[in-house]
């Protein structure tokens, strides 16, 4: 490694920040057969600007068209395929991430195509237009599917015309503007060595694997990273918003806002979300599905950013019980900020969280997934012991102060996708 490399070492995983800045990880894993490659850069939709909006999605995409050494498409998704490798890429608000999996012996190709996508696209003009009708057609299709959709809405009813309220996708016109030289001109402020992140968990030779990203990566662009806008938040009373569609179902999602990532309150919020949405036995999956009967899905979480986040609750709603499912929501919602949940669902949460998470992390894909997306926000590494470790130090009142905190007519919102026509009807009802 460059003398001027720096280390971190622990039993879970190293970590060695290059020369250059960019960041690797090594995440090993005992008896696997396979390993991953994921490589997460900050770049995203609130890196842009409304002129540019979905770039940073239509970029990642163009990454699987073709690069100096694999001139084609096929070039590129041959070879992966050709060694049965899982690949794909992702665009988020905040980051953009592109990953390859495979048998364990295949790694030093995965390492190969992948660096190469990263480092090398060509964007070719005549690429990128076809492309556009790629682009244009998932929109299309996250347009035709109300469960997702809603989502969008959902993020303008919170932020409006800023970038955390825009469409990661971005608009069609906006799309159809793109030329090659926006491309260039991204890239070149946001794909830099000290914005990006690469990880490698799974089975691989712990002596060698730094030297061979370093390698795979030696030509990587180093410059001064743009930064992206803060987010702006406002609100004073409920919020809803409305879009009428014939659907069989009626698509909601009432959320609240809350904190950012880096908030010490993020544990207690992960076991309100368990205690509310998280599963078969949560409260309101057994209120609204099971004794309500009104729903067929019905599930909560926490989106946290850098800079802002939110509750959600989503349920897919027969149209006459929509009523009397956002007042059940909303009295679950009141019931976790006045009342202490009992010691049981305590602690049945915790071990539900704990046993997901063990599970979840035997594939090396989603532990890569897992130290990467620390990474990738500069926020200090923790192992999932350090995780759980935190879910056990949570205590009933912890959750009551983040309920009492989030669950406020002035961060209340809903959204909405079906046959309703006016969202002046359905305000009233948002009252907790």
């Amino acid at each position: 490694m460059s003398p001027s490399s720096k280390s971190i070492k622990s039993k879970n995983f190293t970590k060695k920040t290059l020369s250059n800045g960019l960041r690797v990880i090594a995440v090993p894993q005992k008896d696997s057969l396979a390993a991953t490659v994921l490589v997460l850069v900050e770049a995203g939709s609130k890196y842009e600007t409304k002129d540019i909006n979905g770039l940073s999605h239509f970029l990642e995409h163009m990454c699987f068209k073709g690069t100096k050494k694999r001139p084609r498409a096929i070039d590129i998704t041959r070879e992966l395929d050709s060694i049965g490798a899982e690949y794909n890429a992702f665009t988020s608000q905040e980051w953009t991430g592109y990953y390859a999996k495979s048998q364990s012996h295949e790694l030093d190709t995965v390492i190969d195509v992948i660096s190469d996508m990263y480092i090398n696209p060509t964007f070719e003009a005549a690429e990128i237009e076809k492309e556009k009708g790629v682009i244009i057609e998932e929109i299309n299709m996250y347009e035709d599917t109300p469960q997702r959709r809603v989502q969008e809405i959902f993020m303008h009813l919170l932020y409006g015309d800023q970038p955390a309220g825009w469409d990661i996708g971005g608009r069609k016109e906006v799309i159809r503007a793109m030329t090659r030289d926006h491309f260039i001109k991204y890239r070149s402020k946001h794909y830099l060595a000290d914005s990006t992140a690469v990880i490698v968990a799974g089975a691989f030779d712990e002596k060698t694997i730094f030297k061979k990203i370093e390698h795979a990566f030696k030509n990587i662009a180093v410059g001064k990273k743009d930064g992206k806008v803060k987010v702006h938040e406002s609100q004073k009373e409920p919020a809803v918003s409305v879009k009428f569609k014939e659907t069989d179902q009626s698509h909601l999602i009432v959320g609240f806002r809350a904190f950012d990532t880096y908030d010490k309150r993020r544990a207690a919020l992960e076991l309100l979300s368990t205690v509310l949405g998280g599963g078969m036995s949560s409260r309101l999956f057994q209120k609204v599905r099971e004794e309500l009967g009104a729903a067929y899905y019905v599930k909560a979480g926490a989106d946290l950013f850098t800079d802002h986040g939110f509750f959600s609750i989503a349920a897919g709603v027969e149209h006459s019980k929509l009523e009397i499912v956002i007042k059940a929501i909303l009295h679950e919602c009141k019931n976790m900020s006045e009342l202490l949940i009992t010691e049981k669902e305590l602690e049945e949460a915790k071990d539900q969280l704990a046993g997901r998470m063990v599970l979840g992390l035997e594939t090396s894909d989603e532990l890569a997934m897992y130290y990467g997306g620390q990474e990738v926000i500069k926020e200090a590494l923790k192992s999932p012991e350090d995780y759980l470790k935190e879910i056990k130090k949570v205590t009933r009142e912890d959750i009551q102060k983040v309920a009492k905190f989030i669950f406020q007519n002035n961060k209340l919102n809903l959204a909405l996708i079906g046959p309703a026509k006016d969202g002046e009807k359905i305000k009233p009802l948002l009252n907790i």
